[in-house]
């Protein structure tokens, strides 16, 4: 069949933009599809000028499709309604299937309200196959496991759910080419804490496992909690390949939790260390790990290997928040696994999220104290969120918090906004401890007024010094769409802390970010209302 695979656009509005992260899941979709005989094209929204509905109308007015696929978060509800909308209204009348956890975590919502012809509820490797194989023999899809659909009469119909890939070495590497790989590599800027390593960072994702076995309630779980890793071998193959063929200097390994496995991340690191060994140019690579399997035999093993930053789930530093989050760790796990990474001299993404259910002005209190303590300016603060899938979101529909999914999930999402959750804390109270939040974290991150040099249309050189090390770094490929307004958070490329490199508006704004928080939360909101408005 001829299929069109659409990737979605992840930032609102009608221009070009490659400040997203690179979608795994619909590169593997393209790789199967491919190897069960099907002609795929691929158009990449992020890459064009353009309303979504004209971008995918001229697609299908060039080229006759069986099918258009797409997928997306739950984020991404306007813009796969426009990109549904699109395909419904052509004259050629292909199916629409639709993937990701948009329709996995709430299938009869999301089905009844975008009308895709099918959802594939899951993961899609296999369904899609066996889906296409259904349409094209004209036989009875009903049969197809982990698909949902409407029926005639406007009912639901859910098929038996699938069960989880076990060998996920049988699923070919993704294929990225079809996805406009190269054009993205080319305009990545060293915006943002990872990005900012490198000045023209070439960045590989890759996954080596899939699944969790924990339970956190804020975590969105649509696999249940089975877990299944690749093949170590095969995950450093499909490094060398394209670590080559892209000469890519960034690795980012998107497993939660990489080092669940102890001996196999050793292995890893051993591998990795002797493919950077091949070649002639410097690559890092960074992961996710558990505060409660790091040590400083681990992380030596990992910094020699060619790791530079580690992204951590920190959450709290209250023994009881962390117990009802479901998280399997201790407070004190937490400030070692920190310290350690520091003395190592890695990068550090972790948060500290606020607000749930067990939260109270005291549990609160131990976290910001603990921030203030050992944190201050490393380690983001934040309020938690309720997530279709995830046991949070339940929490807040249950509790009347949240009284509309489809609104929620539509209108609300994507948009900075809190919710109280919590089981014991006053309205009045959770808004205290929101403007607390923004006031801390405002006050303690380090600043810096960069020398700024303009290189291109938007694209600028900074040159600063360090707040921390006091080494002079020059970052030469920021994206800067508002040169009045600057606010970048950077990494230092020695010491590798964060900090903001801003201009004298943003530095006089941080004396008042409190008291300017809800007039840029209400612009905030409008502008997404305006951008939402016009995606079509």
């Amino acid at each position: 069949m001829n299929v069109l695979l659409v990737i979605p656009r992840y930032n609102l509005g009608n221009k070009a933009s490659y400040n997203y992260t690179f979608p795994i899941g619909l590169g593997y979709i393209s790789s199967v599809l491919k190897k069960g005989g099907h002609s795929v094209t691929c158009l990449n929204l992020n890459h064009y000028d353009g309303t979504v509905s004209d971008l995918v109308a001229q697609e299908l007015d060039r080229k006759k499709y069986d099918v258009v696929c797409s997928g997306h978060l739950a984020l991404g509800y306007v813009v796969i309604e426009k990109i549904i909308e699109a395909v419904h209204n052509h004259k050629s009348k292909p199916y629409f299937i639709l993937g990701g956890s948009i329709v996995t975590s709430e299938p009869e919502i999301i089905i009844k309200s975008l009308k895709p012809d099918f959802g594939i509820i899951g993961e899609g490797e296999n369904t899609i196959i066996e889906l296409l194989a259904s349409l094209e023999n004209k036989g009875n899809y009903e049969n197809v496991n982990g698909i949902g659909y409407l029926n005639k009469d406007g009912s639901l119909k859910l098929t038996q759910p699938r069960k989880p890939i076990d060998d996920l070495d049988s699923i070919p590497y993704p294929d990225f080419d079809a996805l406009e790989y190269s054009t993205w590599l080319d305009n990545i800027h060293s915006n943002d804490i990872y990005n900012a390593l490198v000045d023209h960072p070439r960045i590989y994702p890759v996954l080596a496992s899939r699944g969790c076995p924990y339970q956190c309630t804020f975590c969105y779980h649509s696999l249940g909690l089975k877990y299944r890793t690749r093949e170590i071998d095969s995950v450093v193959e499909e490094l060398r390949s394209n670590i080559k063929k892209y000469r890519i200097n960034m690795v980012n390994l998107f497993d939660d939790l990489f080092s669940i496995n102890r001996e196999r991340m050793l292995d890893f690191c051993k591998k990795m260390k002797a493919l950077i060994g091949e070649l002639s140019w410097d690559c890092k690579w960074g992961c996710q790990l558990a505060v409660n399997s790091v040590d400083k035999e681990m992380l030596d093993v990992l910094k020699k290997s060619g790791c530079c930053w580690i992204s951590y789930g920190f959450e709290s530093m209250s023994q009881k928040v962390l117990a009802s989050m479901g998280k399997p760790i201790k407070p004190e796990q937490i400030i070692t696994a920190y310290n350690l990474t520091r003395e190592a001299n890695m990068n550090i993404q972790a948060n500290f999220i606020f607000g749930d259910v067990a939260e109270t002005k005291e549990t609160a209190k131990e976290t910001i104290d603990a921030w203030l303590k050992y944190f201050k300016g490393q380690v983001s603060l934040g309020l938690i969120q309720p997530y279709p899938g995830s046991e949070l979101y339940g929490h807040c529909i249950r509790r009347g918090i949240i009284k509309d999914k489809l609104n929620f999930i539509r209108n609300e999402m994507g948009v900075e906004k809190s919710y109280n959750m919590t089981n014991r804390m006053s309205d009045e109270e959770f808004n205290e401890l929101r403007n607390t939040l923004l006031g801390l974290y405002v006050q303690h991150s380090k600043y810096v007024l960069p020398r700024i040099r303009k290189i291109d249309a938007s694209i600028y050189e900074f040159t600063l010094r360090c707040p921390y090390c006091k080494t002079k770094e020059i970052y030469t490929n920021l994206y800067i769409p508002n040169r009045w307004y600057i606010a970048e958070q950077l990494v230092c490329r020695n010491c590798y802390k964060r900090f903001y490199a801003v201009n004298i508006t943003k530095k006089i704004a941080n004396m008042f970010y409190v008291q300017l928080k809800p007039l840029m939360h209400f612009y905030e909101k409008q502008k997404d209302r305006v951008l939402k408005k016009k995606l079509s």
